[in-house]
């Protein structure tokens, strides 16, 4: 535990650690008298650390379970029933992550007021707003028959933990002075993670307020769909109504007040048997989110009768979200699938809690609730309210409108990722695609093998079905005529099997088949990691003809960016001025490649920034509470730069053209000169790019910086690279693949991933960073799978016993 030598004014974290530094700095209950110094926060966070060894007698077992923690510390479960699995999965989870869970359950159960203060009241309501409030028994089955049993054996395995530790709590309970909430059932089935991956309603908002400051024609030439789409808003609708502050509720209820706009990447890939050196299927996957201490992913392996499954989920969910059981394996990347749309209702003018209904006026659902705020005696009474299209979560009640969101993730079914309880259970293509039935929230491309041999691809999502309307700007709420019709089945899914080319793959690129009769999404993702995978996925390579797990590692690791090429070809046809020249050779002398040494890195990232402001600079007007919904795309800005027309730069477009790159260029050099000193041979791309990964807790000062930080790693890649490290402004990595997994059917010993920083979320803990080597480096460990391959590998034994009864 070592504070950065890095520092940067953000502070990144995911959703689930929403943890306001301000609680702290307004003076909690604290262990400490005075103020700490680091050894004795380190100390103390040792001293309450989960025994990952020995036997424990834990109420609420029915039967002896084995925990063996590999040298990696993934716990190998093997239990003797279903409930005993599903209990000591919540068991260990919260040995080793209990804070997260319980910043997780706060957020989604909308109680983050009770720490934070008034300033997220309305981020509680929007949360409140979308939990599930429809018939229990459909929504329960919707996941798996036995969902409800082990959702219930989970979260008691969480209390159990909870129980055990009585005032032995982990240290960021101790500092905060409070204690740790315990589950219900129902505190999995919230749905703030999956609204999270749902960014196309924001998108409407973004797009309807840039046709307010430019007009229609001009907005579609600025932010073309993709497949290419006429977008307009509905006559009944003033763009002038579409207020920035329809997400505020959001963003307050999905975020630090640091975080930056939520995007999810990822990419996965699969050849068939005839392809591979051992003869069976090679699959890869790598999903990519925010990087985050501790960290989205938690890797678990559960054995007990009918399940055998291992790999990657969230802490707070049961199963495995991404990983293998003995016969199938998948990997997933979103999709991009439109699921959610924002209806403007007309309000009663003398009564805001009734909308028009066609030539009628209905009352809304109005619930009376209650949010606890930290600073006030009583708690904050809050309404919320409903339309037929769902939760109101703005109101304007001046132009007498309200903004109800209709997203599929408030169906039975909606909560994510836990359609994973079917699919962990398949046992081959047929079983496989009756699980996806399960599956609806986040829309995933899910790439899929099996010891058979077979290989494919599906694009699983609840998907509405809109017909004559787009769902690319909101709609008026009182006609029918923007109703959905229903959602796909599973059969009208894109989706591929065994082709004849030997390969799938994925990277949020438009996964549309030629002629696919279906509209899903209009927003997917440039695609330049997608091309980069394809062309090394598209010939075996030399000299064998065939793939090794070491061939997906490279894949996996590369960080060659089709966008920096784009960028410099585009360079070489420019008039740069004499004292721009040699900063421009240094990169058009450059490959693209975006290695941690690579001298031109610095300047090209942050020319690449200086380009996009300019060139959007004039054409959309910046709104910073519309960051979530941008509809800037560097592909476009590469086009356009690459053949300037008058359309774009007036009527000597490329004298134009010229002007923006040289000044771009020039900006771009001052800062990377301020950054790393005007000696271009010393400039490295990592010592600007780098990853640091932060404890939610960090800021209260030097000393917890120091205990709970983790030390900076530099980093190659960027957003548009196979090895995708996204940065933020500073450079700093904030985004990509903390997971991946690859796996050979042949043999699913032979299994690698990677994770970081630390299976244990307990600072103290010897497995807090010990996996950030590895990940920075881009090396792998084994997934140990077989009993005689865990018992090789295994490090820590940990018995739990029921405990005795009278």
């Amino acid at each position: 535990m070592k504070r950065s030598n890095v520092d940067f004014r953000w502070m990144f974290v995911s959703f689930h650690l929403v943890v306001a530094v301000q609680l702290l700095l307004a003076g909690v209950r604290s262990i400490f008298a005075a103020e700490p110094t680091a050894d004795e926060l380190c100390q103390q966070a040792r001293r309450v650390l989960a025994p990952l060894d020995g036997e424990l007698r834990i109420p609420g077992l029915l039967a002896p379970v084995e925990v063996l923690r590999d040298r990696w510390v993934v716990a190998h479960i093997y239990a003797e029933n279903q409930h005993d699995l599903f209990f000591t999965q919540g068991f260990v989870a919260a040995q080793d992550r209990l804070f997260q869970l319980d910043m997780w359950r706060r957020a989604g159960r909308g109680e983050n007021a009770e720490l934070l203060g008034p300033e997220v009241i309305e981020g509680d309501r929007f949360a409140r707003l979308l939990l599930y409030r429809g018939p229990m028994e459909p929504e329960w089955r919707s996941y798996a028959a036995d969902a409800k049993e082990i959702v219930t054996a989970y979260v008691a395995g969480i209390n159990a933990q909870i129980d055990s530790l009585g005032d032995k709590l982990p240290i960021e309970f101790q500092i905060m002075g409070i204690r740790p909430r315990k589950w219900q059932p129902e505190d999995v089935l919230t749905r703030m993670s999956g609204i999270i991956m749902s960014g196309n309603w924001q998108r409407e908002v973004a797009r309807a307020r840039l046709i307010a400051a430019v007009g229609v024609e001009q907005a579609r030439r600025l932010a073309p769909t993709d497949p290419p789409r006429e977008f307009s808003l509905a006559a009944e609708i003033d763009p002038a109504t579409i207020s920035p502050d329809l997400a505020k509720g959001y963003v307050l209820a999905s975020r630090a007040p640091t975080f930056r706009p939520p995007v999810s990447e990822s990419n996965n890939w699969v050849v068939d048997g005839s392809w591979s050196a051992s003869g069976k299927p090679l699959l890869a996957g790598d999903p990519h989110r925010t990087i985050a201490l501790p960290s989205l992913r938690y890797l678990v392996h559960l054995h007990a009768p009918g399940w055998n499954v291992i790999g990657s989920g969230e802490p707070a969910l049961p199963g495995v979200a991404i990983g293998h059981n003995e016969r199938i394996a998948w990997a997933f990347t979103i999709i991009g699938t439109d699921q959610a749309d924002l209806y403007v209702e007309e309000t009663h003018p003398d009564d805001p809690r009734r909308y028009r209904v066609g030539d009628d006026w209905q009352p809304m659902r109005v619930i009376e609730d209650s949010i606890r705020v930290r600073g006030q005696a009583e708690p904050t009474k809050v309404e919320l309210r409903f339309t037929r299209h769902g939760p109101v979560i703005y109101q304007d009640e001046t132009r007498r409108l309200a903004f109800a969101l209709r997203w599929t993730g408030l169906e039975p079914g909606g909560a994510a990722y836990l359609g994973s309880l079917s699919v962990g259970r398949a046992q081959n293509r047929t079983q496989f695609l009756q699980a996806l039935e399960a599956w609806k929230i986040p829309g995933l491309n899910f790439m899929y093998a099996d010891v058979d041999g077979e290989t494919g691809w599906v694009a699983a999502a609840l998907t509405p079905i809109r017909r004559g309307w787009d769902g690319l700007l909101p709609v008026p709420g009182a006609s029918g005529k923007y109703s959905w019709n229903g959602f796909l089945r599973v059969r009208d899914y894109p989706q591929e099997f065994n082709p004849p080319k030997h390969w799938l793959a994925t990277a949020n690129h438009n996964i549309l088949p030629p002629g696919y009769p279906h509209e899903i999404a209009y927003e997917f993702e440039s695609p330049f990691r997608y091309n980069r995978i394809r062309s090394q996925l598209a010939t075996p390579p030399a000299p064998s003809g065939k793939f090794t797990i070491a061939d997906f590692q490279r894949i996996q690791q590369d960080h060659t960016s089709l966008a920096a090429q784009g960028l410099i070809e585009m360079l070489r046809t420019v008039a740069v001025p004499a004292e721009l020249q040699q900063s421009a050779k240094l990169l058009t002398d450059w490959n693209g490649e975006l290695s941690i040494s690579s001298p031109a890195g610095p300047l090209y990232s942050y020319w690449v920034q200086e380009l996009e402001a300019a060139f959007y600079a004039a054409r959309i007007p910046h709104d910073p509470r519309l960051d979530r919904g941008a509809l800037r795309r560097l592909a476009f800005v590469i086009e356009r730069l690459s053949a300037p027309d008058e359309t774009w730069f007036g009527p000597q477009p490329v004298a134009a053209r010229d002007r923006l790159v040289g000044e771009a260029l020039a900006k771009a050099l001052a800062r990377t000169r301020q950054r790393l000193g005007d000696d271009a041979s010393t400039w490295r791309w990592g010592d600007v790019h780098t990853s640091t990964q932060r404890h939610p807790l960090s800021r209260l000062g030097p000393a917890y910086a120091e205990a709970f930080d983790l030390l900076a790693v530099p980093r190659p890649g960027d957003s548009t690279t196979p090895n995708n490290t996204r940065a933020n402004e500073q450079l700093e990595q904030i985004h990509g693949a903390s997971y991946r997994h690859i796996f050979d059917l042949a043999d699913w010993d032979r299994g690698v991933v990677t994770s970081t920083p630390g299976q244990s979320g307990q600072p103290g803990s010897p497995h807090y960073g010990d996996l950030l080597p590895l990940w920075a480096k881009g090396e792998y460990f084994p997934l140990a799978y077989s009993r005689a391959k865990v018992d090789e590998v295994q490090a820590h034994r940990l018995k739990l016993s029921p405990a005795q009864t009278r």
